[in-house]
């Protein structure tokens, strides 16, 4: 009914209501043959238990044994979940399943495209050292996941920040270090100084991520300079073998002197206790022999001429005259014999 200000009580009909009016006989008669249109009980039924079933579907979820559910209500995360099957509300919470088992791979420094083939990026390579020398670092981070919700929501970009923050964590070690270091024994502390402060720095940005190892593949100069090093690198080396050469012959030599010496020592205090065995034996012989001699002078005087004359008689010429007839003999020395013999011991004297 339409409203007029001038006859506001007046029964004329509004064209809107007659319009719903309409549609509603028009809906009414249509009716009859929706209704000749519905399905069966039957195929109701069937219906029904595949709406049933499609749910259950939505329902359940597997997590393999190398992943981790983690369940997302409203693209919120409301819990995480182990291997096996697990529940959640259909059309309402999602899950994502990252493999926390796996260990991802990152290159800085280089990239490798689909043939194999490895290219450095210089922008990322090249780093300073403490007694300002360049080098170009090329090395690989690897990591699992640690916490799969802070991993998949706290960080946008998870393997970019990780690279980033691995190439700062780099130039800061081999910023303290020297180019001698890095490029010969230095290199593992370097990997795992750099392991150290990669890691906490992943723990403050909370990105999830347990960094499994960090592995140099290149340190070496720019290659400007490479030929140089070359040569500087050769020559230490070969002063270094040098070194161990000498070292080897000092081992080698060192303990055959020693063991020469300790020989020769040996000897020496074994003549020594020879000796000193030998003289204190004679000296005891003397001294038993001086106590028998005392004991009995004159038959040991006796004894000991008699030896003596044994020892010297059997050597000389001797004229042996009896006592007697040695008053009457004339004493005769022939010295005419020996004057040949003393010259002849005088020409032999002379040169």
């Amino acid at each position: 009914m339409v409203w007029d200000p001038k006859d506001p009580w007046s029964k004329k009909s509004d064209p809107l209501e007659d319009a719903l009016k309409q549609a509603q006989s028009q809906f009414k008669n249509l009716m009859p043959s929706f209704k000749n249109l519905m399905p069966s009980s039957g195929f109701r039924n069937i219906a029904l238990a595949g709406l049933l079933i499609f749910l259950a579907w939505q329902s359940a979820f597997i997590v393999a044994p190398d992943e981790e559910g983690v369940v997302k209500r409203f693209g919120a995360p409301v819990r995480t979940v182990g291997p096996g099957p697990h529940g959640k509300i259909p059309f309402v919470e999602t899950v994502l399943q990252p493999k926390v088992q796996k260990l991802h791979r990152i290159e800085v420094g280089f990239r490798t495209d689909r043939q194999g083939r490895q290219q450095m990026l210089a922008q990322e390579a090249l780093m300073l050292t403490g007694d300002m020398n360049i080098l170009a670092i090329e090395f690989i981070v690897q990591y699992k996941i640690k916490e799969s919700a802070n991993y998949l929501f706290n960080v946008a970009e998870i393997n970019e920040t990780i690279g980033k923050a691995a190439e700062a964590s780099m130039r800061e070690v081999v910023g303290k270090g020297k180019i001698d270091e890095a490029l010969t024994t230095g290199k593992a502390q370097i990997q795992q100084d750099t392991q150290i402060l990669l890691q906490s720095l992943l723990d403050q940005y909370q990105g999830g991520v347990q960094i499994a190892a960090i592995q140099l593949q290149d340190v070496s100069p720019p290659e400007a300079v490479a030929a140089a090093f070359k040569d500087v690198t050769n020559a230490k080396e070969d002063r270094e073998k040098l070194i161990n050469q000498s070292q080897s012959y000092r081992n080698d030599i060192l303990p055959k002197a020693q063991g020469e010496a300790a020989q020769v020592v040996n000897q020496a205090k074994g003549n020594a206790q020879a000796r000193l065995n030998r003289a204190q034996g004679e000296a005891n012989r003397f001294v038993a022999t001086l106590q028998e001699y005392n004991q009995a002078k004159d038959i040991i005087s006796k004894r000991i001429y008699i030896e003596t004359m044994e020892e010297i008689l059997p050597n000389i010429e001797k004229i042996i005259i009896d006592g007697k007839t040695g008053d009457r003999v004339l004493p005769y020395l022939p010295l005419e014999r020996l004057k040949p013999r003393t010259g002849t011991a005088v020409e032999d004297q002379k040169p």
